[in-house]
């Protein structure tokens, strides 16, 4: 018996052992370059304060923060001007948007509210309660993914707005928190993270951060001024023929459409 117990014992330790080199290889492994092109610029209303960006149906659709501006709205990219838009009520700060079977998700920061809209029409269908804060949204086909400032992807039941899952966010330096606006391309995640200039890739599947795209001086693309009360960079789009994402910041004067390398 003592005989068993030392090889169960001396099993334990290997493979404590193992994990833990696996482990930390995972958590020191660097996060890969994107190097982008700006492949073309087009402007952008700047007293919009982005939160969410998609591109459905060759047209912008877009969410706006702040107490009393916020809103929902489709924009034409070349010209920058809404189409169709509509404004929160005052007591509401609007946060991250997705499009999914014909419906448009749009999340608030503080009220914990979700509002579901139809997309042709913009008419209010639904809404959902959730716990915490609303920050970023997107989805895969069949799931709503958010997160609300911390380093965690939720995944949620777009019928029900229940969560079904949800990991953990981490790079080289541990677990990545603030994970602000987010798109799914070809099954991954890309965030932007909130004050900082670049946006990571991330699979959905291990939380790791895959590559990390440095955009501190994409705004020296621009012709436009630059506007007094710009914010941060936030804003993540994508055109699945072009292959190519737009990109842009919390009251920026352009979008920039980027091919990353």
């Amino acid at each position: 018996m003592k005989r068993l117990l030392t090889i169960s014992a001396t099993l334990l330790l290997l493979a404590s052992c193992h994990n833990a080199t696996s482990t930390d290889e995972l958590s020191t492994a660097m996060p890969q370059t994107l190097n982008y092109t700006v492949v073309n610029v087009y402007p952008h209303d700047t007293t919009s304060f982005t939160e969410g960006l998609e591109w459905h149906d060759s047209l912008l659709y877009e969410s706006t923060g702040y107490y009393g501006p916020s809103k929902l709205l489709k924009a034409n990219l070349k010209t920058g001007k809404a189409v169709q838009e509509i404004n929160l009520a005052k007591e509401y700060f609007g946060e991250g948007l997705t499009i999914l079977n014909g419906k448009i998700y749009q999340m608030t920061y503080k009220e914990q509210k979700c509002f579901v809209y139809d997309s042709a029409t913009f008419k209010k269908i639904n809404e959902f309660a959730y716990s915490g804060e609303g920050w970023g949204m997107t989805n895969n086909g069949k799931q709503i993914i958010m997160d609300n400032g911390n380093n965690y992807l939720y995944f949620r039941d777009p019928q029900t707005f229940q969560i079904t899952d949800s990991i953990g966010v981490y790079d080289n330096n541990g677990p990545l928190a603030e994970i602000n606006e987010l798109e799914w391309v070809d099954g991954m995640v890309y965030a932007n993270i909130w004050q900082k200039n670049y946006i990571v890739k991330i699979d959905p599947k291990t939380g790791k951060v895959l590559a990390k795209a440095d955009l501190s001086n994409i705004l020296e693309n621009t012709k436009s001024p630059l506007p007094e009360k710009m914010d941060v960079l936030n804003g993540i789009a994508y055109n699945k023929n072009t292959k190519h994402f737009y990109i842009t910041g919390k009251c920026w004067p352009s979008i920039f459409e980027v091919s990353f390398n």
